[in-house]
């Protein structure tokens, strides 16, 4: 699990705050297999937590992680959103972009694709051909962000972010490395412009390291572990690979590794995020999420009318290995 790292001896550290409140866990929920696109394995991050727990989100899926062969790589085809943001972060492997509003672009490990889909959008995500035709690890994340109300029929925006783009910080004792991808921790801000207040970080703790991150006490906190064991909230609740903890109640969020991990993944790897609730109503239907079930009707009658714009001459298609049907 590559993504981006840095010799965190060298990183800005996050100072412990001698008033700070632990967050306490409210939930733990453990992520169910599915597939999603072409058939690429997906983990269901969010499944059994509330709407209410989840605002901003609306979804998450943990992409992989999957060692392809050759031919086997796959991604999504052509298809519409509007209404939120689509936040994609890529740990292995690479994949790319093209949408309908001339976004386009390679998201490479540590990377981060992060679309306004706004009014409308036509867009697919798929590896790269010599990705195809060699195979390989494949390993990322895509979060959903819901747009507040006023802001749901915006123009379409893309960002390409790129992992150096990211702010990286460390505990006291370097032990822990946060990778910022987006909002804000400890005063270290991250890249990209979202429409919500919000923060996005990837953090890796080493055995038995521990770390405390500065938490707005106005945001909800989502905890995803993406790999390995430890606990986390003041109650050190345990936490393990692909299992989502739901934190209440202060401004700091501890985390601790357990000293063992496993061979495959030999430290705990979070991924934490967490914004200010928008307590709207919320209908989403497929890749439509919007207020209310007219809205969403809309949606779908403005895209079968052309009205999300059109797949471009150029378009990217997903690679078919040669000899596969």
């Amino acid at each position: 699990m590559p993504a981006v790292t840095a010799d965190t001896m060298t990183l800005p550290r996050l100072e412990p705050r001698p008033d700070a409140r632990i967050r306490t866990v409210k939930t733990v929920v453990s992520a169910p297999q599915g597939f999603e696109g072409e058939g690429f394995p997906v983990r269901r991050a969010f499944a059994g937590i509330t709407p209410q727990d989840l605002d901003p989100f609306i979804h998450m899926d943990q992409m992989g992680e999957v060692e392809y062969a050759p031919g086997e790589p796959k991604g999504t085809p052509w298809h519409p959103h509007r209404g939120f943001e689509t936040f994609t972060y890529l740990i292995d492997g690479q994949f790319l972009h093209q949408d309908s509003h001339g976004g386009g672009g390679t998201i490479f490990e540590g990377g981060t694709q992060y679309m306004t889909a706004g009014d409308g959008i036509l867009h697919i995500e798929t590896p790269p051909e010599h990705l195809v035709e060699s195979g390989g690890l494949f390993h990322g994340v895509q979060l959903w962000i819901n747009l507040p109300k006023e802001k749901k029929r915006i123009a379409p925006q893309y960002q390409d972010l790129q992992g150096l783009d990211s702010a990286m910080v460390t505990s006291t004792d370097g032990s822990a490395l946060v990778r910022i991808l987006a909002g804000e921790v400890g005063g270290h801000k991250g890249p990209g412009i979202s429409h919500t207040p919000l923060t996005i970080t990837h953090i890796t703790l080493a055995p038995g390291a521990q770390v405390d991150i500065p938490w707005r006490s106005d945001f909800n906190a989502l905890a995803y572990v993406l790999s390995g064991f430890g606990t986390i909230g003041a109650d050190r609740h345990p936490i393990a690979s692909g299992q989502t903890a739901v934190l209440v109640n202060g401004d700091t969020i501890r985390v601790t590794a357990a000293p063992g991990q496993e061979t495959r993944s030999p430290n705990l790897e979070l991924f934490l995020i967490g914004g200010v609730p928008l307590r709207e109503p919320v209908f989403q239907y497929g890749p439509f999420v919007m207020c209310t079930r007219a809205e969403v009707v809309e949606a779908f009658e403005d895209f079968q009318a052309g009205r999300f714009g059109q797949i471009p001459m150029n378009a990217i298609q997903p690679h078919r290995p040669k000899g596969s049907a």
